[in-house]
């Protein structure tokens, strides 16, 4: 059991860490993603450096310095947090986590394909969580769009709720699941068709699938997801917070690129570090230390 786990270890995940440990704070970094700054070649806007730093240096340097206090760091790609009374139980594509607080802090993912018809059909049948929304297909035919661990986990969460289920994989490498009522399909979509809402997915080959819904599980779920599934406010793809880094569900923080506004890494740095030190005064009081 973990009094805190934070999801990132980029510039906002690791200066949480960086409090929390220091105050004994039983912390575990959870990190999977390459982040947007190791693929950086160069910054040189960031305090200290007059010539300017490699992205990936930075972002290794950063993960080195929580190693050097003791923080526990596993990179493992987080698929779900529950929401279990006061404790949050993290699902892994290794293992199973419970901790007091979240922070999330994987910076901003954008894990929406570039397929022509989501943009038109979001909210007409085009859906981003299978528990949010999961309830309104019961009993009819959907599509999952993805092909990794993230995929199957949205999957197994409309498997006892709908008709069928069939993983859209866009050419990718189909995932390994089995069960009775979802089938894959590799084929390159060319577009997803509807007018008041999804009607059907065009292949390149011409054939067609119809379908009720459609469900984006591309990539790797990011902040933003893991926000929505546990009911967390949000608002033009980011996550609301108060000054605090805190949302509107008692335990879980939001800092760096998820909560919108300036995307640089000095706002990363400070956002993380007021979360971390919340944290620890919650976690504190929740001891009574």
């Amino acid at each position: 059991m973990y009094d805190v786990i934070i999801i990132g270890a980029g510039p906002a995940g690791i200066p949480a860490s960086l409090y929390t440990q220091r105050a004994k704070i039983k912390t575990l970094i959870l990190y999977s993603d390459i982040s947007s700054l190791e693929k950086t070649n160069k910054i040189e806007n960031y305090y200290g450096f007059k010539e300017g730093i490699n992205g990936k240096d930075l972002y290794l340097a950063g993960i080195q310095q929580a190693k050097s206090l003791e923080t526990k760091i596993e990179k493992e790609e987080v698929l779900k947090i529950e929401k279990i009374n006061d404790k949050f139980n993290i699902i892994t594509n290794k293992s199973q986590y419970q901790t007091y607080t979240v922070i999330l802090a994987t910076g901003s993912k954008k894990n929406k394909p570039k397929i022509k018809g989501i943009d038109e059909l979001e909210g007409k049948g085009i859906s981003y969580c299978a528990i949010c929304d999961g309830f309104f297909y019961r009993n009819k035919n959907v599509v999952v769009l993805g092909s990794g661990q993230y995929a199957i986990s949205e999957t197994n969460d409309l498997i006892n709720i709908v008709k069928s289920v069939t993983i859209l994989t866009n050419g990718e490498v189909p995932p390994e699941i089995r069960a009775d009522n979802v089938e894959i399909n590799t084929k390159k979509i060319k577009e997803i068709n509807g007018n008041e809402k999804v009607d059907n997915i065009e292949f390149i080959d011409g054939t067609k699938i119809k379908t009720d819904g459609v469900f984006i599980a591309h990539g790797i779920a990011g902040s933003l997801e893991f926000a929505k599934k546990i009911g967390a406010f949000e608002k033009n793809g980011t996550i609301l917070v108060n000054e605090k880094m805190e949302t509107n569900i008692e335990g879980l923080y939001a800092c760096g690129d998820c909560t919108g506004g300036l995307l640089q890494i000095s706002k990363a740095i400070y956002e993380g570090t007021v979360a971390g030190m919340q944290v620890i005064k919650y976690c504190k009081k929740r001891n009574n230390l």
